[in-house]
């Protein structure tokens, strides 16, 4: 599933070629994917102008001069493709500039697309109970401090808790955990406050490492200009079960189930 470095490097893609331009054709090729679309999603956004793009969570928002923004979830296997020399049967909604063609395409049909009130945009259903983003100012180690203290839950699986923090997925938060040295099967509230300061840099690092790489593409993801992004060349422990930590005090990456997920990380030198 494309998680916020990918999302981020889609949004990215889009804007080079959507920020500013008109949108002058719009085509629905099907009546729904995860969700309908909504029924008047055509005649709303005939005839405007994208004013920006954007990203919350794991979310892109393309933003117009009508005062309303284009969600998309891009779930299991969505990407936009930008001019592409064909239609292709998963095509399910168009849009067209003057210049150029963007096709949401997803061949499993999770993702899903709104369109919101831009002024309304925070207190919309997907994003009204999420946390701060992991590379705003709202994440610190104090408001970490704060979400987890007395909770008994792992604290892998409080991190991928939206209203925690918002858009951590499962590849960067096994990372980012490797990277801080903490154990994922460790309660939340007995985190150190210094495992902690670790954290909140690590969380950072591996996402602007993974969206300057173009991000992780597993299966069927890609950037809209069709290239891969590497950074599953970085993986420390993600996907890497029985193989040997790279650090010279670690020991063998091991993967367990938690919360019906994978996690890899390495018992040694992750405490």
């Amino acid at each position: 599933m494309p998680e916020l470095p990918e999302v981020e490097t889609t949004v990215r893609g889009l804007a080079r070629h959507l920020e500013g331009e008109r949108i002058v054709r719009v085509a629905v090729n099907r009546p729904d994917m995860r969700r309908p679309f909504p029924p008047d999603l055509a005649q709303m956004l005939t005839g405007a102008r994208v004013t920006g793009l954007g990203r919350r969570a794991k979310f892109g928002l393309v933003h117009t001069d009508r005062g309303q923004t284009l969600v998309f979830h891009l779930g299991m296997s969505g990407r936009w493709r930008i001019d592409p020399a064909k239609a292709e049967r998963h095509d399910h909604l168009v849009l067209e500039t003057a210049d150029h063609r963007f096709a949401l395409n997803d061949a499993r049909r999770f993702g899903w697309v709104d369109l919101v009130e831009t002024a309304a945009l925070d207190e919309a259903p997907a994003f009204a109970a999420m946390g701060p983003e992991p590379l705003g100012p709202g994440l610190t180690a104090r408001h970490l401090r704060a979400a987890l203290a007395g909770r008994r839950q792992a604290i892998k699986l409080l991190l991928l808790d939206q209203r925690i923090v918002a858009g951590l997925g499962n590849i960067y938060v096994c990372e980012a955990l490797f990277r801080a040295r903490i154990d994922p099967r460790k309660a939340g509230g007995r985190v150190s406050r210094a495992a902690l300061e670790r954290l909140v840099p690590a969380i950072r690092e591996v996402l602007e490492q993974a969206i300057a790489d173009g991000g992780s593409s597993l299966r069927d993801y890609a950037r809209p200009d069709g290239e891969l992004g590497y950074f599953a060349t970085r993986f420390a422990v993600y996907g890497r079960e029985g193989e040997p930590c790279h650090r010279r005090d670690g020991g063998t990456v091991r993967r367990l189930a938690q919360g019906g997920r994978s996690t890899w990380f390495c018992p040694r030198c992750q405490r």
